[in-house]
């Protein structure tokens, strides 16, 4: 977590998390909270990794407890939860939040599922010509990234704001296209944050990658007996993950770590167990 919060450009997201509810027969929804770290779409050196940290709730208070110290880019979803961090007199460091398109084009896609829809499916398509973009920048500098979105991608955003500004003032609120457009304007500083700095994404989904596995293992896990046990899930989950984002078999990194560690390894040198430097210890 410390490693990650060194960083100046991450993300988060936060999944349920059953935790069974002692005496009452009952699970209680704690909510694990993903930090994750990979620079490698705009050449960053720092490895890619993920820390989850499991909370009884999903306030806003815990975001910003976990994020104490660190500054500079947060991506995320729409949650409201994430406002609390860009308050004027937030303590620590100050954060910019970046948004995610993915979601926006999310409430876009569902509207054309339900039939005829043209004026999600022009939202749809300018929101993939800027996707088309950023398929040809990925793995360049943030300076040539952020050259060609002022070239490539700034134009394409204006359409999207006169299109937007166009249909919201026509659409009800109330409908499912309205509430789309509205959830464009309200996030949309945020969503563009990738024209003025060549780190930011497009999206979320690197972080949602590393949530979804916890996800689809409460069909199996159900729920964890106590908070101390969703608290080891949660360290569990991050190395597991972090291993498999650089390419670690996990069973052998721990196979590895746990048998250093159990012949004495410093505790000073742990940095040299870290699954991003595994293969430099086998």
């Amino acid at each position: 977590m410390a490693d990650l919060k060194r960083s100046t450009k991450l993300f988060m997201d936060e999944t349920r998390a059953p935790v069974l509810d002692p005496g009452s027969r009952k699970t209680k929804s704690g909510y694990f909270w993903a930090l994750a770290r990979d620079d490698r779409p705009w050449g960053g050196t720092a490895p890619p990794g993920v820390a989850f940290t499991y909370a009884p709730g999903r306030g806003g208070q815990h975001d910003e407890q976990i994020l104490q110290g660190f500054g500079v880019i947060l991506q995320v979803d729409g949650y409201a939860g994430y406002n609390r961090l860009i308050v004027p007199d937030r303590i620590g460091p100050s954060i910019q939040l970046a948004y995610c398109w993915a979601h926006a084009r999310r409430k876009l896609v569902e509207i054309t599922r339900t039939g005829s829809a043209p004026i999600a499916e022009e939202g749809v398509a300018l929101i993939r010509d800027l996707y088309a973009i950023e398929a040809d920048i990925r793995g360049n500098d943030p300076a040539t990234r952020l050259a060609v979105r002022q070239e490539r991608s700034a134009p394409i955003l204006a359409r999207i704001d006169t299109w937007l500004s166009h249909h919201r003032a026509r659409a009800s609120a109330k409908s499912p296209l309205g509430e789309a457009l509205a959830y464009i304007a309200k996030y949309r500083n945020g969503l563009g944050r990738f024209l003025t700095d060549g780190r930011v994404e497009l999206d979320s989904n690197t972080v949602e990658r590393t949530i979804r596995p916890i996800a689809l293992n409460r069909k199996n896990a159900l729920f964890a007996d106590h908070n101390a046990g969703a608290e080891n899930w949660a360290v569990i989950a991050s190395l597991i993950k972090t291993c498999k984002m650089n390419g670690v078999d996990p069973h052998a990194w721990l196979t590895t770590t746990l048998t250093a560690i159990a012949k004495g390894h410093k505790q000073s040198q742990i940095q040299n167990l870290l699954p991003w430097n595994y293969t430099v210890n086998v």
